[in-house]
């Protein structure tokens, strides 16, 4: 005998007739009642639980349950009754297997009509569709007929019921009052009498009023209603049904048009029903898996940067050489929720982009690190050149306003505004777990996030980014994510994008050794023999969601077949534009690589009534680097060895620590693991640092592992500028001998830097105003960076410096964002061109030197301490200064000559 509790909320009902009327259940059936409302006040709809009583359509099934409790201090009462089932009673699975069908033969019958007319014929044929817009008994849909919408903006609603979310168009009852669209609800029902008494009708207008006062800032003492609540043009103020409908409208035509490859907002819906039916049933093979008899995984070979110095080299001098036609491209869309980062002030949440690290923000990261490698290159090679940056953003948490606000309060970071294009990427709808419905925090509006970063190719070509890259003379591009803090450390980056480019390859990934339970993916050589006799072989990756695939086919090498030989998928790519841009103008789902749907996450939103909800659920997310699963090589015959020089993708490895270490999430207290934190990245950062100077002779503490550093501070702090190097052979030339002792600070801001037998015991922070060169107007206004051309410059010889420095027990320090107390410092500011010059001298307290542009400070020892000299810089050494560092080439190494003039 078969089953299943049926559930009838009390509150759903023709206006609050029942809501205040309905007797109390007995105490047994208290506490079944308390899970089931609480999946009753997820969504105004009906939810998995089938209600056995049919309830009449009313405006008021959009109020959750629990948003009116929380108002009212009612409690909601919900019966239960044991009822007995068939045994054909449909599964979940298969209800699910049915609206796929039906979804499918919907679109294929969309695919075929000819015109916005036909289209919307086909719709209107669909039951759903008649039900909700042609339907007397109907309000909703009565409202929306009312309505004056063109045909494009009546086919996105009836696309939105057909694929079975009309529970998205709810109306709120509180429209209602407003007259929206001619709709008058008196008129319509003969009386509103039927939908409460008139107490129940003053407490909606009275919740009405509130919501209003909200929406127009009566809270913050200002009054707007002379703008217009209803019609108004001003959105932010006007909060309700036009302005929520408008923006549901252009949501709607996002899906539509960047999801037309696969069938619009139907194809969005049924590629969802497709990866849950998957999640629900185990995998179901692709079509391409179906070509395929046999498929199996190995470990990619690729060459390791960190055993082969002179290979490294030499491919980091191929990326230098090839910078002139390399694009960079960061996709920044995403919306970092698990760094829970604020802004201080306005108490808004942040995107990743924002978050500050070692003094700057990511972006400010990310920039830098680029023009170290410019930098590098015109110091090498005698020309500058400014690479083009392609930015995808998104409107989650302000994300393209802030990025853009950030970049133009730089100056466009002394580039020039013509060198990046920021593009928004669409937000799509997030799902419920348990049966893909589309969540809803109020009626008309959608739960929505990021489709992630893999949509960046198809949006590419849509916006004509590639075409703006060409236009550039680009041919290829790196590509890395904002919260990778490490990934341009010393050759990582330059070698990736010289053995890409020099090579001709499609697609790289830089990779490491993987941490073992790291929520990452990993990278692998692909091997699948066809039906024809054919082998196609291919470096991918497998997402951490994914990894169930790896118990599906062969995996040699591992005891387990598991994940755990693979190396780390780090997201740090090199591609080729031509490439990337054929797959991502496809018109079929290729050009949306690696649709995933995770849904092991909570969803977290707040509803109308500012009531908080949690809800498993995920939305169709898209990873940029499975693009690469679309780049297999075909041979005659099996030989996964000898074929990896001739692929079109490639992989090199690097240590760990100079590939990935990402700032993801917020750190909590309770935590006993760093990783992914903000604060295990900076040690990383730390350990590089230490790698770097310890063979330059000069001595520093060892940073220990991440468990060492849970509640105690690091040894050191040591943040050097990018330009110093990149590359570590060149910055190794310019530190040599000293110590920097447990609990110092050193910073420098500036390329032009010599140290040589420095012993630092304290703090010294060393900021130069021109670290690359002098900024100057190009011929649009903007500031532009003119490479090497009046900087700062700093020669440190024979000294040591001691001073109290950090108090390191101070308990509002934040080392990773560098924002730390001090007792005493060393502090010297360079302006313009100003250089300091300090040798044989010991310099003790808290001192900040400031040396004016034009001008060379000299320190040395005297009688009565300290001798100070402020020289002029003679005229005809304003440009280069009184010395530089000279670089060459020797083999495929660059060395550096000091040259005095």
């Amino acid at each position: 005998m078969a089953s299943s509790i049926s559930m009838t909320t009390t509150t759903t009902t023709t206006g609050l007739q029942t809501f205040f009327s309905s007797p109390l259940p007995n105490k047994n059936a208290r506490a079944e009642a308390h899970f089931i409302t609480s999946r009753l006040s997820c969504r105004p709809r009906k939810c998995e639980f089938e209600s056995k009583r049919r309830l009449p359509n009313s405006p008021f099934l959009s109020l959750k349950p629990t948003s009116l409790r929380n108002c009212l201090n009612f409690k909601t009462w919900v019966s239960t009754v044991s009822v007995e089932h068939s045994s054909d009673t449909p599964t979940p699975e298969s209800k699910l297997e049915t609206e796929l069908a039906r979804l499918v033969a919907l679109r294929a019958v969309l695919s075929q009509a000819n015109g916005m007319s036909e289209k919307i014929a086909v719709l209107d044929k669909e039951p759903r569709v008649k039900n909700f817009f042609y339907n007397n008994t109907n309000i909703n849909g009565g409202v929306f007929a009312s309505l004056k919408l063109d045909q494009s903006e009546l086919y996105l609603l009836k696309c939105l019921v057909a694929s079975g979310q009309g529970h998205v168009l709810q109306i709120d009852p509180f429209w209602l009052d407003e007259g929206i669209g001619g709709f008058d609800l008196e008129r319509e029902n003969g009386s509103s009498k039927g939908y409460g008494s008139s107490l129940k009708s003053a407490f909606y207008v009275l919740l009405g009023m509130i919501e209003k006062f909200e929406a127009n800032g009566i809270h913050n003492g200002e009054n707007h209603f002379g703008k217009g609540f209803i019609g108004g043009e001003d959105e932010a103020i006007n909060d309700g049904f036009r302005g929520v409908l408008r923006r549901l409208l252009r949501t709607l035509a996002d899906i539509e048009n960047f999801y037309d490859c696969i069938g619009g907002i139907i194809g969005y819906q049924l590629a969802v029903l497709e990866l849950l039916l998957t999640s629900k049933s185990g995998n179901t093979p692709s079509i391409e898996e179906l070509r395929c008899e046999y498929k199996e995984f190995h470990v990619p070979f690729g060459s390791d940067l960190s055993e082969d110095a002179n290979y490294a080299s030499q491919a980091a001098l191929w990326g230098l050489e090839g910078l002139p036609e390399l694009g960079e491209i960061y996709p920044l869309g995403g919306s970092g929720d698990r760094l829970g980062l604020v802004d201080p002030d306005s108490g808004e949440f942040l995107p990743a982009a924002m978050l500050p690290f070692c003094g700057r923000t990511l972006l400010d990261g990310l920039v830098r690190d680029l023009q170290a490698r410019e930098f590098l290159h015109f110091k090498l090679f005698g020309n500058q050149c400014i690479t083009p940056v392609a930015i995808m953003t998104s409107s989650i948490k302000k994300n393209h306003e802030l990025i853009t606000s950030l970049c133009e309060t730089k100056g466009w970071f002394g580039r020039g505004q013509k060198n990046f294009r920021l593009f928004e990427q669409p937000l799509v709808p997030t799902v419920g777990a348990v049966d893909g419905q589309w969540l809803i925090s109020k009626p008309l509006s959608l739960v929505l996030k990021p489709g992630g970063h893999g949509v960046i190719w198809k949006l590419a070509c849509d916006l004509g980014i590639f075409d703006w890259l060409y236009s550039h003379r680009r041919k290829g591009a790196t590509v890395r994510q904002v919260s990778n803090v490490v990934a341009a450390t010393d050759v990582t980056l330059l070698a990736l994008a010289g053995i890409g480019h020099h090579h001709g390859k499609k697609m790289g990934f830089a990779s490491c050794k993987r941490n073992p339970g790291a929520t990452e993916g990993i990278n692998v050589l692909i091997e699948k023999k066809r039906i024809d006799g054919h082998w196609m072989y291919g470096v991918t990756c497998i997402e951490y969601t994914e990894f169930d695939k790896l118990s599906n086919v062969k995996a040699p090498g591992s005891p387990d077949g598991s994940q755990a030989m693979y190396p780390a998928n780090t997201n740090v790519l090199y591609v080729d534009l031509v490439a990337v841009e054929e797959l991502g103008s496809n018109k079929d789902h290729g050009c949306l690589p690696g649709m995933v749907l995770n849904l092991k996450k909570p969803i977290v939103y707040e509803d109308q009534f500012g009531v908080k909800h949690s809800i498993f659920g995920g939305r169709l997310e898209c990873t940029m680097q499975s693009i690469a699963d679309h780049m297999l090589n075909t041979f005659p015959s099996r030989s996964y060895i000898d074929v990896q020089d001739e692929l079109d993708t490639f992989i090199v490895y690097n240590e760990r620590k100079k590939v990935t270490s990402s700032a993801k999430r917020k750190r909590r207290l309770s935590d006993q693991s760093l990783h992914q934190t903000p604060d295990g990245a900076f040690l990383d950062v730390m350990r590089n640092a230490y790698d770097l100077l310890s063979p330059c002779n000069i001595e520093i503490p060892k940073i220990e592992d991440n468990s060492h550093y849970i509640h105690s501070v690091p040894p050191f702090i040591v943040l050097l500028h990018p330009a110093l190097g990149p590359l570590w052979e060149v910055t190794r030339q310019k530190f040599h001998g000293g110590q920097i002792s447990k609990g110092s600070e050193l910073q420098i801001e500036l390329t032009e830097f010599s140290w040589r037998n420095v012993e630092l015991n304290g703090s010294l922070i060393i900021v130069a105003e021109n670290v690359l060169g002098s900024v100057q107007t190009d011929e649009n206004g903007d500031p532009l960076i003119h490479y090497g051309y009046r900087c700062g410059r700093c020669l440190l010889e024979n000294i040591m410096i001691i001073n109290k420095g950090i108090d390191w027990n101070c308990p509002g320090n934040t080392y990773w964002k560098h924002e730390v107390q001090r007792f005493e410092c060393l502090k010297v500011v360079l302006h313009g061109n100003a250089e300091l010059e300090a040798k044989d001298v010991t310099i003790e307290g808290n001192h900040t030197f400031e040396v004016p542009n034009g001008y060379r400070l000299q320190i040395t020892g005297g009688n009565a301490g300290l001798s100070c000299k402020m020289i002029p810089i003679q005229t005809e050494m304003m440009d280069t200064g009184s010395w530089f560092w000279k670089y060459g080439l020797k083999d495929s190494h660059i060395h550096l000559e000091m040259v005095r003039l």
